[in-house]
């Protein structure tokens, strides 16, 4: 068959429409899909860590037994940069994705008024919103989510600091080592560990590092040549650990440091096992995940169930409007003083080798 010129016009002009069409299908950045009328429940992080990891593995378990998939939805598990701009500018193309039903925010800036205001926006789309892992300003901003789901990280920091105490029971000068100091749970797990550890802990100084893991590194280094007396270095975010545990054995200090730190990345749980940490106070982000996920998908549905069993007096005041994740005290096989009586009854106590087994026992290698 022999095609005259206006034929071929034609032709390509249909080409080039219907290939626009299924353009207009996906971005091409991943924030739109709209294909087959999937709603995506998204699950947006502060930054990039294993942490993070476990709690994208429970998530997507959340997707399998809660079969999301027939149901029309799928779980996407998106990595900030610890940086309040970038969340912001995901928030705001989730706006613009017709495809987003619900989102769970682990906020980096608790106190940013254009994060907040991206927030309410979904809010108003219909788009269901809650904070996980780290919330916004309660006090001014908590009518922007509809809860949050994780840590109470003042009980967490308190735990940590009886830990502490219990470790060195003679008091000790120490330092905070976190990525940013106005992040919630940084703040709240601060508070917290001076609440616990009491009067004979006195505190030298605390430093951020962005995320940036040379600069954690070079943090304690700072801390320890400026601040001799210091004998104690505390790890408030998963990779601080492995960064102190570095310095203190460069210097061959570990005699005279102890180290006390928040989270399990699976560096820090080695070194626990090998007399290098004296305690981890352990979130369970594989619950936030899974939990995350389920809270979304009860709103989406409107499953009252679900919504008044995690939140049985639910109310956007004191303490309704939170749901706390699992916390535990994980302690060293062998000669620590450490023991269950010393903290809270809700609080589970692992010691080294229970912490690998249960870990184990869910393909996990960090909590």
């Amino acid at each position: 068959m022999v095609l005259r010129f206006r034929d071929l016009v034609r032709f390509g002009s249909l080409v080039v429409i219907l290939g626009f069409l299924c353009g207009c299908n996906g971005s091409g950045d991943g924030t739109s899909s709209g294909s087959g009328g999937v709603k995506r429940i998204v699950i947006l992080t502060n930054g990039p860590d294993p942490f993070w990891d476990t709690c994208e593995a429970g998530a997507k378990a959340a997707e399998i037994e809660l079969a999301l998939t027939d149901k029309g939805y799928k779980v996407d598990f998106q990595r900030g940069n610890f940086t309040a701009k970038r969340q912001i500018d995901m928030l705001k193309q989730y706006g613009l994705s017709s495809d987003v039903a619900a989102v769970g925010i682990s906020v980096f800036d608790p106190d940013n008024r254009n994060l907040v205001a991206e927030m309410e926006a979904l809010q108003k789309k219909g788009v269901k919103v809650i904070t996980i892992d780290s919330d916004i300003q309660r006090d001014k901003y908590r009518d922007a989510r509809f809860a949050y789901l994780g840590t109470d990280n003042v009980i967490g920091g308190r735990e940590l600091g009886r830990a502490a105490k219990a470790i060195a029971p003679d008091g000790a000068n120490f330092a905070f080592f976190v990525g940013d100091l106005g992040v919630a749970n940084a703040v709240e797990r601060m508070s917290g560990f001076l609440e616990g550890a009491g009067q004979d802990f006195h505190e030298l100084t605390r430093l951020s590092d962005a995320g940036d893991r040379p600069k954690a590194r070079g943090n304690v280094e700072v801390a320890l040549n400026q601040h001799p007396e210091c004998n104690m270095l505390v790890g408030i975010w998963a990779y601080n650990t492995p960064q102190i545990v570095s310095v203190v054995r460069d210097r061959d200090i570990r005699e005279t440091t102890k180290v006390v730190c928040f989270d399990a990345a699976q560096q820090s749980i080695d070194a626990l096992g090998n007399g290098n940490v004296d305690v981890m106070v352990v979130q369970n982000p594989y619950q936030m995940g899974f939990d995350g996920v389920k809270l979304m998908h009860a709103l989406l549905e409107d499953n009252q169930d679900v919504i008044s069993t995690m939140f049985p007096e639910y109310a956007k005041e004191g303490t309704k409007d939170l749901y706390r994740t699992e916390l535990r005290v994980v302690a060293p096989d062998t000669d620590s003083p450490l023991t269950k009586e010393l903290f809270d009854e809700s609080t589970i106590f692992f010691t080294y080798s229970e912490f690998v087994k249960w870990l184990e026992e869910r393909g996990l290698v960090s909590s």
